[in-house]
């Protein structure tokens, strides 16, 4: 039973993508898509978005569906230039010591696509308006780590993450109270495990899963005979595995609640449908949560392409539902045979770590050997770059 699992983790460990092994596309080659030994259409492969897409489609572009050559080649010029220039701030400020980290050698910038933006529906390529339900609960959210943010740096220099929010030397009297809702993401406290975002704490944020702008994300599409597995290489080293059952049984009851959902897969002449429900409260996508349900298909376009279209739904969020299409590009299975696991896991001692800084840092301010951690930004350390991306700005 043993060597079987381990044979069993072994053979996904080594199919899986990986973004710290060459990554290069699968021979070229068109024409149709092929089947699996058993007839049904093979999405099996190494996938990945080879290009930078924004999800929304930025204002300046307007109705603008897709770019134009020259505006391509004009906007990799604009992001090359501020990814890689270096930017110092006034001396000993906290900005100052977040650019003395050039996290620019650690990201690879993908030439921007053809499309001006992954929404496809609406056709104007941007996400529907919030309900007035949604607007609540996430001004709450904001206004709740705004007010842990008060005393720091961030809002004396007016930062845009202090966007709404006001400086005030006196730290928040709501530093000590519990997040509205579960915590997702960052915000300037570190009293709990809790209070670290999902990426922080080794969790995935889940689907839908689009890619970051630095490197992207891969998928690893397994099947066999009544069976599809997906594992999703995300982040650093938040890789995830993704089960789709397609045995024609109905969703789990709805007080089961999965981290990534319940997918249930069917066939559609070449077009692999998922109905993804059952999310739980503690994952967020823009402000959805677990009433989140998607619509997905997957299907092989040729034999390097593979199309990726997804309805998203939230009724309690969104007035609308929305459309995204993505395209992937088969990627080399040899020059990816070699699968490092993924190094960041719930409960490692990176976690351990942070608490541990954060209780120093409460213990110096106690004995007068340092500032009061209530004026020090935890939240918002590396500024700068992802606003003024002409690309990625889509407010």
């Amino acid at each position: 039973m043993r060597d079987r699992f381990f044979g069993s983790m072994v053979t996904f460990a080594i199919a899986a993508a990986a973004v710290s092994a060459a990554v290069t596309p699968s021979s070229a080659g068109e024409g149709a898509a092929p089947k699996t030994p058993w007839g049904e259409p093979d999405l099996q492969g190494i996938w990945t978005d080879e290009f930078d897409t924004a999800l929304q489609r930025p204002p300046r572009f307007a109705n603008q569906e897709f770019f134009t050559e020259a505006q391509r080649q004009e906007l990799d010029k604009e992001r090359t230039a501020l990814y890689s220039e270096e930017r110092p701030a006034e001396h000993g400020t906290e900005l100052d010591v977040a650019r003395a980290y050039n996290h620019a050698v650690f990201l690879s910038n993908k030439h921007v696509g053809a499309r001006t933006s992954l929404v496809v529906d609406p056709p104007d390529g941007r996400v529907p308006r919030l309900t007035p339900e949604a607007q609540k609960t996430i001004a709450a959210d904001r206004e709740f780590r705004l007010a842990l943010l008060q005393a720091t740096e961030t809002c004396k220099t007016k930062s845009p993450r202090c966007n709404g929010g006001k400086y005030d030397p006196t730290p928040s009297p709501r530093r000590a109270d519990l997040p509205p809702r579960y915590n997702t993401v960052r915000m300037n406290r570190y009293d709990n495990p809790e209070d670290g975002g999902l990426s922080e704490r080794c969790l995935t944020g889940g689907l839908p899963e689009f890619g970051t702008a630095f490197g992207g994300s891969f998928r690893r599409i397994v099947q066999t005979p009544g069976g599809i597995t997906m594992f999703y290489d995300v982040g650093q080293g938040q890789g995830w595995q993704r089960n789709i059952v397609m045995n024609g049984s109905p969703h789990l009851p709805a007080d089961i609640r999965q981290w990534f959902g319940d997918s249930r897969g069917h066939w559609e002449g070449d077009a692999l449908v998922v109905d993804v429900t059952n999310f739980t409260p503690k994952t967020d996508y823009r402000g959805s949560r677990e009433n989140l349900h998607l619509v997905e298909r997957w299907t092989r376009t040729s034999p390097t392409t593979l199309e990726y279209v997804v309805t998203i739904e939230d009724p309690t969020v969104w007035t609308k539902p929305w459309t995204v299409r993505q395209e992937f590009t088969r990627q080399s299975d040899q020059e990816n045979r070699i699968y490092y696991e993924p190094r960041c896991v719930e409960g490692n001692y990176g976690l351990p770590g942070l608490l541990r800084g954060a209780r120093m840092d409460d213990r110096a301010f106690a004995e007068g050997r340092g500032p009061d951690p209530a004026t020090m930004d935890r939240a918002t350390a590396f500024v700068g770059f992802p606003e003024e991306d002409p690309l990625l700005n889509d407010r």
